[in-house]
């Protein structure tokens, strides 16, 4: 069987089994099973599929057809232009995400300062920032030590050496540490919305997606928390769902911070609301 009718055979499965991607899927199953990229599927799909990579590929094809993440069958996904290792004890990293590296850059003018990031995961928020920014001492945090393990192999794969990866339940192991930026992608779905049994979500760790008080729980902590750990003028920045912008600047505005605002992503949803912390403000500015 050649490449190309391999391909549309594997796409027409994910088809019927609901896949809205299915011949991208395919190509990128096909791709990695192969060791090349599309452009050469493209050159060569008149080829002969080896009897080896062929079986390989129709493993992935019916584990992608039950629902599993393409990022967990090949183990990667795309982040910032830098390839990352990805494992079902992480979330998946999301294009929506790059808008909150995007926001942290925007306000680390100066050449030199710290960024934590909050649940860092596959570390995809630390590194891009941390690959933008070499002269910044960037710091990542997860409670989980398979997180943390497989952060630092991204970070040693790409050797990106302004970085370090901690074990930590939130600010728990960084008394007396104080930053110009902390970041955090937290868990912000409510635990009965419904979207937690569809797509990807589903195989993705639960921990890491639901959150209590209608999915507000980690945001107000983490808002409530963060000002011990930065220094006067340094910024707060929160992804969270397109429904939260207004709950999560009145947590902001609440707690003192200034400047307060919420940006959107690509889609025009809100993503990211942040807010400076100002000792001895009093807060105010949104927007």
């Amino acid at each position: 069987m050649t490449l190309d009718r391999l391909l549309a055979q594997a796409a027409a499965r994910l088809s019927a089994a609901g896949s809205p991607s299915a011949r991208l899927d395919a190509e990128v199953l096909l791709c990695h099973v192969l060791g090349v990229d599309r452009t050469w599927l493209y050159t060569w799909g008149d080829r002969e599929a080896p009897v080896f990579e062929w079986a390989r590929f129709e493993a992935l094809v019916a584990a992608r057809a039950q629902g599993q993440p393409i990022a967990y069958l090949t183990g990667e996904r795309e982040f910032w232009g830098l390839r990352l290792a990805t494992s079902p004890h992480t979330l998946i990293p999301r294009p929506d995400t790059e808008r909150l590296v995007e926001a942290a850059l925007e306000r680390a003018a100066s050449p030199r300062g710290r960024l934590l990031d909050l649940g860092t995961g596959t570390g995809a928020i630390a590194l891009a920032f941390a690959s933008e920014r070499p002269d910044w001492s960037v710091v990542g945090i997860d409670l989980r030590p398979e997180a943390v393990v497989l952060a630092r192999q991204n970070a040693e794969r790409l050797a990106i050496a302004n970085i370090a990866f901690r074990e930590s339940d939130w600010f728990a192991a960084l008394e007396g540490e104080r930053f110009h930026l902390v970041v955090s992608n937290p868990p912000y779905i409510a635990e009965d919305d419904p979207h937690l049994r569809r797509g990807d979500v589903r195989f993705e760790p639960q921990s890491a997606l639901v959150a209590a008080e209608g999915g507000l729980a980690g945001l107000r902590h983490l808002v409530g928390e963060a000002r011990v750990h930065l220094v006067s003028g340094g910024w707060l920045l929160l992804e969270h769902g397109h429904g939260q912008g207004k709950a999560v600047r009145d947590a902001l505005a609440a707690a003192g911070y200034a400047e307060i605002a919420t940006l959107r992503d690509l889609g025009g949803h809100d993503r990211v609301s942040l807010g400076r912390h100002v000792e001895g403000g009093t807060g105010g500015g949104q927007s």
